[in-house]
């Protein structure tokens, strides 16, 4: 009896797996922000991965088009090429002169995936703005996560000086930015984005605007985030959120010929 007693193997008592219980979550607490930063870092440099590839298509376009940026306001009315969708509910692709038209789809031969126009931390707002746009059941919307420059339509870009300092392309939820209250830089009001800020029109898409890294949850009007921009050259770089006033006009801009 006694030696059976000797060989009986000894349990964990209640405490002992209490602590090993708060010692997991202690651990847990401290992998998991770490672990969301690689996710986030991840997700980052595909973004940035895929701007640098639409980079390289436009490039190839112009270069093709003797130098000239695509018509991002196409007729009728400047209206189309203006929206969120590729194709048609029946699966056609559409063109830059249909109605809500992404301006992807006028480099699609050049970069071949529409995916490539797709975000990973777009997708978290995609379902706000096909409800806002009135998109459901006209398509998939998720490969739209970039902004064109519309103020580059039509321009020649042998004539635009700096083109390391020309924004082309950034994280946004409009798909066309041609506004100054939908730019970066400053408006008449002294700051951007006004469209999108408390009060404007579209207030509820501002987190959609920086939305890599964000760190701040209890604002709706600040993220404490980053956005990814391309440039004319083909570089791409990350805009920590801002009010504008370190972003000039000019970057839209270079010719000086909008209001």
């Amino acid at each position: 009896m006694k030696g059976s007693l000797m060989h009986r193997k000894k349990a964990f008592t209640l405490i002992e797996l209490l602590v090993v219980i708060a010692i997991i979550a202690i651990l847990m607490a401290i992998l998991m922000p770490a672990l969301q930063r690689v996710k986030e870092q991840a997700q980052n440099q595909v973004c940035k991965s895929h701007l640098k590839t639409i980079g390289l298509g436009i490039v190839m376009y112009y270069q093709d088009n003797d130098y000239k940026m695509p018509n991002f306001r196409t007729d009728p009315d400047e209206g189309n090429c203006n929206g969120h969708l590729w194709y048609t509910p029946g699966g056609n692709l559409l063109t830059a002169g249909d109605h809500h038209s992404y301006w992807g789809v006028i480099y699609l031969d050049y970069i071949k995936e529409a995916e490539i126009f797709g975000c990973k931390t777009f997708k978290n707002f995609s379902q706000m703005v096909a409800t806002d746009m009135l998109y459901d059941g006209e398509g998939e919307i998720n490969n739209s996560a970039y902004s064109m420059n519309g103020w580059l339509a039509r321009e020649r870009t042998a004539a635009i000086p700096h083109h390391a300092e020309v924004i082309v392309s950034h994280d946004h939820m409009e798909p066309r930015i041609e506004n100054g209250n939908d730019m970066l830089c400053p408006d008449s009001s002294g700051i951007n984005l006004t469209h999108y800020r408390e009060g404007g029109g579209r207030s509820n898409w501002y987190r959609g605007i920086f939305r890599h890294s964000i760190r701040n949850y209890g604002n709706d009007y600040e993220t404490g985030g980053e956005l990814n921009c391309l440039w004319l050259d083909g570089h791409v770089t990350t805009i920590k959120e801002t009010t504008g006033e370190d972003i000039p006009k000019r970057y839209y801009d270079p010719l000086g010929k909008n209001p």
